[in-house]
């Protein structure tokens, strides 16, 4: 299947867990895509990103196991270390083995400070399953747009500064990059839809630059 093929499977998804967007998720890459092309029109990387970040939002489908909501969609958090006081609903932590297992309850757990978020394990959902899909298939995409599908919903990490000591230096350049990137995914949403027949063409070009024909999903 291709990243266009998957992107049109997007049309059967709704995201249960997002208050603010009640059309079907290509609409949001889109939206997204669009409005970063139009501030950003030299960074046609970023334009794919945005395009293609959520797309890990089809494991909610029948053809890719129908996984629960909780499952694949809301905020992600490091495993193997000390659960920040950021992460939204802190408080059911205390009900996760890890919490109070101490060899993963310290500040930086199994890692050592600076490791880099690379060799952090991060919770499942459709981030890490996109930034998965992306590296084994040999994107040749930037890290940064790695970074930006794997942790765009690493909401402790963006909103809250938590985890940073974990982070090396590439991964304080990339930040940069996701910062700006948060600021499309989360208000760029609207009731205008995109035609996207329209900006088809430009996005399978890009496509086209930055992955092979036909992904392994």
């Amino acid at each position: 299947m291709s990243i266009w093929d998957c992107c049109e499977l997007l049309n059967d998804v709704v995201d249960d867990s997002d208050p603010d967007l009640d059309e079907p998720q290509i609409q949001h890459l889109l939206q997204s895509a669009e409005a970063i092309r139009k501030d950003y029109p030299d960074e046609d990387w970023l334009h794919l990103t945005a395009l293609i970040h959520d797309l890990g939002k089809v494991l909610l489908l029948p053809q890719f196991g129908q996984l629960p909501q909780w499952a694949v969609v809301g905020d992600t958090f490091p495993l193997g270390c000390a659960f920040d006081e950021s992460n939204v609903h802190h408080k059911y932590f205390k009900n996760n083995p890890d919490f109070k297992n101490p060899d993963y309850s310290s500040k930086n757990g199994i890692y050592k400070e600076g490791c880099g978020l690379d060799n952090v394990v991060i919770s499942w959902g459709h981030d890490d399953y996109m930034y998965l899909v992306a590296k084994e298939n040999g994107t040749t995409l930037p890290h940064a747009a790695l970074f930006i599908i794997r942790y765009h919903s690493l909401y402790p990490l963006h909103k809250a500064g938590a985890y940073k000591h974990l982070m090396n230096k590439e991964d304080e350049e990339d930040l940069k990059w996701l910062n700006i990137f948060n600021k499309y995914d989360l208000y760029s949403k609207s009731k205008v839809l995109v035609d996207v027949d329209e900006v088809k063409p430009y996005y399978q070009s890009l496509i086209k630059k930055y992955f092979t024909e036909t992904l392994r999903w």
